[in-house]
Formats: structure tokens, sequence, C-alpha cells
């Protein structure tokens, strides 16, 4: 079977730096795979923040859930490390839409990654169509870096 291909966009909406913990290693010495999950949902949290947005939600605006991940690695990723994470919002449906993550140690890249978020009401347990204040906050921010 051929490798996962993942087309990220070339923008970049959201970055940040992480460093690789002692503790996110797996008996091999590199990053392990929960822990890169660990690392990017902290990348989308932030990314959610910059945009108003969280995990949860409130009574007034929907949280978010994932329907979904691919991850490709392309190096591995060692304790004490600084990760730089981009990540880039694309593929806007009704309800969702795609979360693209770059991640790199310097100029080496460690991973990619996709995950489809979907607007979520928790109180009602349900999908929700995207809130129009996160694709304008998103559109805006395009506009003026």
């Amino acid at each position: 079977m051929p490798r996962l291909k993942l087309a990220l966009p070339e923008y970049v909406d959201y970055s940040t730096t992480l460093t690789v913990r002692i503790t996110d290693l797996n008996y091999g010495g590199h990053l392990a795979n929960q822990s890169l999950l660990a690392l990017l949902n902290e990348a989308r949290v932030g990314f959610l923040a910059r945009f108003g947005f969280d995990e949860l939600g409130t009574s007034t605006r929907p949280g978010i859930i994932l329907a979904d991940v691919a991850v490709t690695y392309r190096s591995e990723a060692f304790a004490a490390e600084q990760l730089t994470i981009e990540v880039a919002a694309d593929e806007m449906g009704r309800t969702g839409f795609d979360l693209y993550y770059r991640v790199s140690a310097g100029t080496r890249p460690v991973a990619d990654a996709r995950t489809r978020i979907v607007f979520f009401d928790y109180t009602a347990r349900k999908s929700v169509v995207i809130p129009a204040g996160f694709v304008e906050s998103l559109q805006a921010a395009r506009k003026f870096p």
C-alpha cells in the first residue's frame, strides 16, 4: 500500500513552538505517536484561542469535536528539541473544516498531519453549522496578519 500523502496549504494561520519532553519519548528513544497527537492538540487549542474559540464551547458558542486524524512521519524528534507547529485551516464545509499541521525541528521536517474538526454543541450532543464569527475572524486574520 502506498504511503499517505497530505497536501498542506502554503499559508499559516497559527504557529507555536513546543519542547519535546523526556516523557514524550517511546522505547525507541524518539517522540512517541501519542505524544505527537498531544502536541498537535496543544497547537489546536492555541489556534482556536487565537480566533476566540475553544474545544468545549459555551452556552452561546459551540465547541469542537475531532472526526478523524491523519499523520505522516518525516523524521524522528528527540528530548529537548524545539518543535515548531504551523497550523492552517482549509476545506471549509457546512459543519467543519480540515486543520493541517506542519511539525518541524529547525529546518528538519518531523511530521505532517490533518484533523477534521466539526463544530459541536455539547449540550445537544450534535454537530452544528460553523459559526459565522469563526469564519470572519479567520478571514480577517489572513488579510491582516
